[in-house]
């Protein structure tokens, strides 16, 4: 689970009708097939959801308790050094190409995110992944809780 997953499951429903269907899509997914996965999330998840408005925080911080974490390992950051040089991912955004290597150097089936920008983005998924399988890697799929669902 990526940090955005955390936060729309946890988050006061928004006024933007595209925030607000992410968020219902996030609760329902939650609630009719979180079971059916093994949920880990990383320390980078644990870190960044920490952050902010203390009771926002807790919020978020307690969902996250009994939730395994994948740790940061020799292998993460030179990873994800390589998707920022090759383009997939902008320099600024190294936190999003750490999210993608913790997942994948632990083995991880799927990425779940909201974050479309550089995350579960259809045109950047392919370079993503030709980079990660080039270092070696199995990608981990990358998308949002509503390509999670089977209804």
């Amino acid at each position: 689970l990526e940090t955005s997953m955390i936060s729309y499951l946890t988050g006061r429903p928004s006024r933007d009708l595209v925030i607000a269907a992410h968020q219902e899509l996030t609760r329902q997914w939650w609630d009719a097939r979180s079971s059916l996965f093994d949920l880990f999330v990383s320390e980078l998840v644990r870190e960044e959801a920490s952050r902010g408005e203390p009771e926002a925080s807790a919020k978020r911080m307690a969902l996250l308790e009994g939730i395994p974490i994948l740790q940061m390992n020799d292998f993460v950051v030179p990873l994800a050094e390589i998707l920022i040089a090759a383009g997939s991912i902008p320099r600024e955004s190294a936190a999003d190409a750490l999210h993608i290597t913790i997942a994948t150097v632990h083995g991880v089936d799927y990425l779940l995110t909201w974050n479309c920008k550089h995350l579960a983005n259809a045109a950047l998924r392919h370079r993503i992944q030709a980079v990660v399988e080039g270092a070696g890697y199995a990608c981990p799929v990358i998308c949002t809780p509503e390509e999670l669902m089977e209804d």
